[in-house]
């Protein structure tokens, strides 16, 4: 269905809260917000075949501090528990080992626990419930501020980030630090869940979003690690504001390849 013009122009509002509620706090040009990103997909299509093709085969070494970051070898199960009910989350570390494995590791390391949904957005259509700001554990700071906190990691004494990891379809490797034309593996329908970032491309750290519908024109510009496999009545019961129970790693543990 062709999107008529006032749709269009809300859809690029709802991207472009997304990206600016992402977890950087640097400020970046707004030309490169994921409502350009978005329309100007199809004229990026050509130059980044190669670019993908390249940097799918870069070992993660080559990545700067890529190979101090947790990986997920193989999958796990999260259960993070909202208002004493749980939603169950299959976190895929197969085709998207970096991602998942930051998100299985700040689940271990009780992170997430206590932190608010700062974002949810359903009107004028379901979009997305957003949290994972471990500025939100402090009920002191304000709600202007949510949406721009990040992990910080006390081995390196910054924000941890992550490079953008999205594994195109037929690929044997994921593609980082960019994002992708192509279509990609694991996919924005409903139930996924995904990285939240800045406008710049390797800046997720800890929050994240449950996709409240298909949302396929974010595909290729935030990573998808996981999808949720029971519960997903208890996320859309989720409202901004409410807290984060408990996330706990219920299986899959042992995939988990921490950097010590």
């Amino acid at each position: 269905m062709r999107l008529k013009f006032p749709q269009f122009l809300m859809l690029m509002l709802m991207i472009g809260g997304l990206i600016l509620g992402g977890c950087s706090t640097e400020k970046v040009a707004s030309n490169t917000s994921p409502a350009s990103t978005a329309a100007s997909k199809a004229t990026e299509a050509s130059s980044n075949s190669t670019a993908e093709a390249a940097i799918s085969q870069t070992s993660s070494e080559s990545i700067p501090g890529m190979k101090d970051l947790p990986r997920l070898e193989g999958k796990a199960n999260v259960v993070i528990t909202v208002k004493g009910a749980p939603i169950t989350i299959e976190v895929d570390g197969v085709n998207a080992p970096i991602t998942a494995g930051n998100f299985v590791d700040l689940v271990q390391k009780g992170v997430y626990d206590g932190l608010v949904f700062h974002r949810v957005v359903r009107d004028p259509q379901p979009f997305v419930v957003q949290g994972g700001d471990p500025q939100s554990k402090d009920p002191k700071v304000p709600a202007n501020r949510l949406g721009t906190g990040g992990y910080i990691d006390p081995k390196i004494g910054t924000e941890r980030r992550i490079p953008l990891e999205i594994k195109p379809e037929g690929a044997e490797e994921p593609v980082y630090s960019q994002t992708i034309a192509r279509k990609p593996l694991l996919t924005h329908k409903q139930g996924a869940v995904a990285m939240a970032r800045s406008q710049l491309p390797d800046s997720a750290s800890s929050q994240f979003y449950f996709a409240l519908a298909d949302l396929g024109f974010l595909d290729g510009s935030y990573a998808v690690f996981g999808y949720v496999t029971d519960g997903f009545d208890v996320v859309n019961q989720i409202h901004q504001g409410d807290r984060i129970d408990s996330a706990k790693i219920t299986k899959g543990a042992q995939n988990l390849k921490s950097t010590k």
